[in-house]
């Protein structure tokens, strides 16, 4: 098992920038893909970014590309969201997310996550 811990949210202007950490332990970190997915108020949880157990493979949802990115510190055992050129509608509570995986690709199912972070964006 895997535990997750967020950190680096906040209240930003929107044009503003931050960075989310997620410290993982537990178990070996470079066994895991991970994820980041967002729940605004009133809305379902959606996906924004994930990352292979290599770093090689990463996505995006449509709506952050260009903006975020996705990485990984394996000495660390940290992953991590820049967030750039934030929006009113980034606004949400931001999760991070971890399944074991045998192979090196990006799952679409998570079993881990961690309690979240704020970011509020300001227009």
């Amino acid at each position: 098992q895997v535990q997750l811990v967020e950190s680096g949210g906040g209240l930003v202007q929107a044009g503003g920038s931050l960075r989310l950490s997620c410290a993982a332990s537990g178990r070996t970190f470079s066994s895991y893909a991970m994820a980041w997915f967002r729940q605004a108020p009133g809305k379902e949880r959606e996906f924004v970014a994930a990352i292979s157990r290599s770093g090689g493979r990463i996505d995006y949802v449509d709506s952050v590309s260009g903006r975020f990115t996705i990485s990984r510190d394996s000495a660390k055992n940290t992953v991590y969201l820049q967030m750039n050129s934030l929006k009113p509608e980034d606004t949400a509570v931001y999760y991070c997310s971890a399944i074991e995986t045998t192979r090196d690709y990006l799952p679409t199912r998570y079993d881990y996550w961690g309690q979240g972070t704020q970011v509020t964006v300001s227009s």
